[in-house]
């Protein structure tokens, strides 16, 4: 298991532990899910609409949540969260309620269709890769995904950005590369940076990478050529790197699953802070006024 690449974690019990309701129906509920210590607080200040919702791309079954806050009566920014190679499951629902608090209109996306989750690394890593062995489809489900939110009255469909984690990540990076243009910026948290060839005329989207600077799956040949290959086009990004943090450092469950598998991975509640801090400085210069 030390040689995976692309590892991202959720455990099994952690999974039970946040079971998501399946239905399609809308709550308004007050959030109290403990992340860290300040998105706790975030979710905390906010009723948030949540909503399980269902859409297709090329006839492939795709699960979505979203949330936004009630009290915010005008249209509000989009961001798209992409998960870990675990597929859809709650981290990526508790990152999507922590930015309704910001005032963001999210939506967890569904990359594996067919509602299909893994809980184990091994089924992990077979639905990753035919998703990263085929990232135009991937865009493709993605793109469904950004068709559906932009139908939401609250959607400021000029106003619109990713993130992703880990294996989410890495899918962010591949769709600014092929050309997402209707994105302003998206983010990589600990995500690979390899992929999809970079081309000047396509990648017009800001990047922010937050990368572990303890990340042996990232390796600093991998972090040269990706810095050289946006460095030859110009392109706008910001590298940040945080000191100690392994790969999935923003992930409470880290630390359990590392040690389960013998994994080199473990929660890191500093980089965790500081690297939703800046992803909230990030998005406070895409989104202009």
């Amino acid at each position: 298991m030390k040689s995976l690449k692309y590892f991202s974690v959720f455990t099994a019990s952690t999974l039970l532990l946040f079971a998501a309701c399946k239905s399609d129906t809308v709550k308004e509920i007050s959030q109290e899910t403990k992340v860290t210590k300040e998105p706790e607080k975030e979710i905390a200040k906010s009723t948030i609409i949540e909503e399980n919702i269902t859409y297709t791309a090329d006839n492939t079954p795709l699960d979505g949540f979203v949330a936004y806050d009630s009290s915010i009566k005008t249209k509000r920014p989009v961001v798209l969260v992409i998960h870990e190679w675990w597929g859809l499951n709650e981290y990526p629902k508790i990152r999507a309620r922590q930015l309704a608090a910001l005032g963001y209109l999210a939506i967890a996306v569904d990359l594996y269709g067919n509602h299909k989750v893994a809980e184990d690394p091994a089924d992990a890593g077979k639905l990753a890769k035919p998703i990263y062995a085929n990232p135009k489809m991937a865009k493709k489900r993605f793109d469904a995904a950004m068709a559906k939110i932009k139908t939401y009255p609250v959607a400021d469909i000029t106003q619109m950005a990713a993130i992703g984690y880990c294996f989410g990540g890495a899918m962010a990076l591949n769709f600014a590369r092929l050309g997402e243009s209707e994105l302003k910026g998206i983010v990589s948290f600990h995500g690979n940076l390899s992929g999809v060839p970079i081309t000047k005329s396509i990648l017009k989207t800001k990047v922010l990478v937050c990368n572990g600077e303890a990340d042996i799956y990232v390796n600093p040949d991998e972090i040269s050529n990706f810095k050289k290959q946006m460095d030859s086009i110009k392109a706008d990004y910001t590298f940040k790197s945080y000191p100690n943090a392994t790969h999935a450092f923003t992930n409470p469950a880290s630390t359990e699953v590392g040690k389960k598998y013998d994994i080199h991975i473990e929660y890191n509640e500093p980089a965790d802070k500081a690297s939703w801090n800046d992803m909230k400085t990030f998005f406070a210069t895409i989104f202009k006024k």
